[in-house]
């Protein structure tokens, strides 16, 4: 197997080996083997920083949020919102208001689906999407045009795996009221050219939501640079726990947007006549919230970022290129998704062999991957394929864990091909 080159090697202030021993389960074997995770893409592992914080407000200081006037709920309030205010941080959002705690990115898509589409979009408007987005951005903005008239359009993709920006051009137009576009593929890896769509849907004066899912756990994101009036992330693919999730609005959206849910704490006063709301971003948070999740993925925040996000993203990177040219060396193996601009994502086809026993076989050696269609069934139909095996890399994966990989399809090419 070729190394890469010495001018794209991790820089010394990252060391991914010294990272793996923060991660209880790496250590772990499976199948008798030493586990090479690779299915991050689905969700990543969590730090022992992250545990301890679930553990700590549990055993310390479990209480409800908000309403309380006892010490453990003033403490316990304190956490949460000390999260949302890492959470601004992490993403440059202006102010603490515009960070609304969701379940995950998906909860925050529906929300502006229902929330700012409904207020916003009606018959003959359209919504733009992209060709390769997953189906949590595609089935809201579905259910929004059946609701209200409007149109979807989606622009295609090439064979590498990027948007046909002319096509991009030609959709977003004077009916477009929102483009919702992936940032990072989950399932090709591309990285999208976020600042010229928000750039042309704004000449439009359309909204614009972003899904970070993928690209905030692997570089940095600046929303106040992009300038997106919506961005969502999820807090599992954060090294943070599930069911806890970001949305990002700008303020002058939010405000003017109806409550998506009803419930405590998201009311000022009820009455059987009539119901005030509270202020944002409590009026989007109806009901008692996953409080240890938001304090876990506070803590998630402050461990990726504290090691230097640009080190991360320049070891993945690095990564991503070994990778690449080591499974590029595998008779029958055919990467999907090679566009320029791409992060973390391996997604291949091997021929004759069935992603899925690629998978099966691969698990033997205690190489967890991920194959299916990656709820992008769209990307599958564009390539002719039912599926894909995808590996997907995070920041504690070292050269080990794809050699490991490469080694496991070497086997499945021996006993499959």
């Amino acid at each position: 197997m070729s190394q890469a080159s010495a001018s794209t090697a991790s820089p010394p202030s990252f060391d991914a080996g010294r990272v793996r021993q923060d991660f209880p389960i790496l250590d772990r074997e499976v199948r008798g083997r030493r586990l090479a995770y690779l299915d991050n893409a689905a969700t990543t592992q969590k730090p022992k920083v992250v545990l301890d914080a679930l553990t700590r407000y549990y055993t310390e200081h479990n209480a409800n949020i908000h309403r309380g006037v006892h010490y453990l709920s003033e403490v316990a309030t304190q956490a949460h919102e000390a999260a949302r205010l890492t959470a601004q941080r992490f993403l440059n959002a202006r102010q603490t208001r515009e960070m609304i705690f969701t379940r995950n990115a998906t909860e925050g898509i529906n929300l502006v689906a229902q929330s700012f589409g409904r207020r916003h979009i009606g018959k003959g408007d359209e919504v733009v999407i992209t060709g390769m987005e997953h189906h949590s951005n595609i089935v809201p903005w579905q259910l929004l045009c059946e609701q209200t008239g409007a149109v979807l359009r989606v622009v295609p993709i090439a064979d590498d795996g990027e948007l046909i920006w002319e096509e991009f051009e030609r959709l977003v137009g004077p009916r477009t009221k929102l483009v919702a576009a992936v940032h990072l593929s989950n399932s090709l890896g591309t990285v999208n050219p976020v600042s010229r769509i928000v750039e042309l849907a704004h000449q439009h004066g359309a909204a614009v939501l972003l899904d970070g899912a993928q690209a905030a756990y692997h570089f940095p994101v600046d929303v106040q640079a992009l300038d997106c009036d919506f961005y969502v992330a999820t807090g599992h693919k954060l090294y943070g726990p599930t069911g806890i999730g970001l949305l990002y609005g700008k303020a002058a959206h939010l405000e003017e947007m109806p409550p998506y849910q009803g419930g405590g704490d998201m009311i000022s006063s009820v009455t059987f006549e009539k119901t005030t709301y509270n202020e944002i971003p409590y009026k989007f948070e109806a009901g008692t919230p996953h409080i240890a999740g938001a304090i876990g993925l506070g803590a998630a925040i402050k461990y990726l970022t504290g090691l230097g996000f640009d080190q991360v993203a320049l070891h993945e990177r690095e990564l991503l290129a070994y990778a690449t040219d080591a499974l590029q060396q595998i008779p029958g193996l055919k990467l999907i998704g090679t566009a320029p601009e791409k992060a973390s994502i391996l997604s291949f086809v091997m021929e004759g062999i069935h992603p899925h026993d690629i998978g099966t076989i691969v698990d033997r050696e205690g190489v967890a991957i991920r194959t299916g269609h990656h709820c992008t069934q769209p990307v599958m139909d564009r390539f002719g394929i039912p599926a894909t095996a995808r590996a997907s890399l995070a920041m504690y994966n070292t050269r080990n864990d794809i050699d490991a990989l490469v080694v496991a399809l070497e086997q499945v090419r021996r006993v499959l091909a």
